[in-house]
């Protein structure tokens, strides 16, 4: 296998490569139908992050070999299915904390042994926080668009750029024993890349009054940009380590050339717990 960071001399291998033609066009679709449903907004967007977080439990479930596999993950998809109900229907926090609190406790009492059993409620923690955060900024009417969107910009140019730096310049190797191809070129490629990406959003979000958050001085959204690139990588790292612990390649197939749906959203959902924890402090500490 060719490795991330190979020399620019095998550039036009991996332009010709199958797996890079498959995961270019996976990408551009699976952006394509993305933002789409961001434009729209409403169910459509929210039916996508749902679908993304069951796939994303299922995967957790069969990386971690938690039983009983289906009924585990029958259980927590209905409470995804039921948590997102409730947010897009505007329940009161009440009722949801209750629907979240069941299906919590079911798969706890479901799944076997000590360990299976907090895989399963990490597992349901987990898939919550991608199937909600991404509707619930963008149902949100003093955020909007924009809080999604700047979510996308800076997790996809960090990816992007992380990867193409690092194939470019090499060097010394981010965490070799995580993850033997990321280097800390491509690091800082992928943290400048996401950066500027966040800051170009809300100037542009600022010209077009998408959002009251385009208010926000840019040196506070550079800040916030540049700590959600090392929290997309971070996460990048972290699901490269239980790939290792649970000695799998890829969490699942679900995406050609791209493996499946943990492997891409693994930035994104550190990226989101930020933006949730964003959303908590809105709502109830500092309305």
């Amino acid at each position: 296998m060719v490795p991330e960071e190979a020399a620019p001399a095998s550039r036009r291998g991996l332009f010709a490569s199958r797996e890079f033609r498959a995961r270019l066009v996976s990408a551009i679709l699976l952006c394509a139908i993305v933002v789409s449903a961001l434009i729209l907004g409403g169910w459509p967007f929210a039916m996508i992050w749902l679908a993304a977080g069951i796939v994303f439990a299922a995967e957790w479930i069969g990386m971690s070999a938690i039983a009983p596999r289906r009924l585990v993950l029958s259980v927590t998809a209905a409470t995804l299915f039921g948590l997102v109900l409730c947010l897009h229907g505007d329940v009161a926090p009440l009722p949801m904390t209750l629907v979240g609190l069941v299906g919590a406790s079911l798969v706890t009492a479901i799944a076997k042994e000590p360990a299976g059993r907090l895989r399963a409620l990490g597992g349901l923690a987990s898939a919550a926080v991608i199937a909600l955060v991404p509707t619930a900024l963008r149902d949100d009417p003093g955020i909007g668009i924009l809080g999604p969107a700047w979510m996308f910009a800076v997790v996809w140019s960090t990816d992007i750029i992380a990867y193409f730096t690092g194939r470019t310049f090499g060097g010394p190797k981010l965490m070799p024993r995580v993850s033997p191809k990321k280097t800390w070129s491509g690091a800082i490629g992928g943290l400048a890349a996401g950066t500027l990406a966040g800051v170009a959003l809300v100037l542009i979000a600022r010209d077009h009054g998408w959002s009251s958050l385009s208010t926000t001085s840019l040196a506070g959204v550079a800040l916030l940009s540049a700590t959600a690139s090392v929290l997309s990588q971070g996460g990048d790292l972290v699901e490269s380590a239980l790939k290792r612990r649970y000695g799998v390649k890829d969490s699942g197939r679900a995406i050609p050339g791209h493996g499946g749906v943990m492997d891409r959203l693994d930035g994104f959902f550190a990226v989101a717990i930020l933006a949730g924890f964003y959303l908590i402090v809105r709502r109830f500490v500092a309305p």
